[in-house]
């Protein structure tokens, strides 16, 4: 093996190792920076504990390997209808607009 291949595998290995060290620090930001998506998805208790648990080292990992493997969540989303009305205070969006008429797509050529 010639110097240059020492030093290459030598670069390569070193290289390696701070990529290793810093590879839980790179999931915990991605964990992170998704907390607002996973808490409009999950709720605020349902977003937060699947954010802390991806956040930890390796146990993000192994977790989010077993959901794609099982092709579902540990912690599901929440329901259509759940989230539908948060912004709601007394009826569904579809019932409070159920009374208006059909918008058509021809204009009214009549004035009154």
């Amino acid at each position: 093996m010639t110097i240059q291949q020492q030093t290459v595998k030598y670069g390569q290995r070193r290289l390696l190792r701070r990529v290793g060290k810093a590879a839980p620090w790179i999931g915990t930001a991605v964990a992170l920076l998704t907390v607002a998506s996973a808490i409009r998805r999950k709720g605020i208790v349902g977003g937060t504990l699947d954010t802390a648990i991806n956040a930890i080292p390796f146990v993000g990992a192994v977790k989010n390997t077993i959901e794609v493997v099982r092709g579902r969540d540990f912690i599901s989303d929440r329901t259509k209808a759940a989230v539908g009305m948060q912004n709601s205070t007394s009826v569904p969006n579809e019932l409070a607009t159920s009374h208006l008429p059909p918008i058509s797509s021809t204009p009214s050529t009549s004035r009154r």
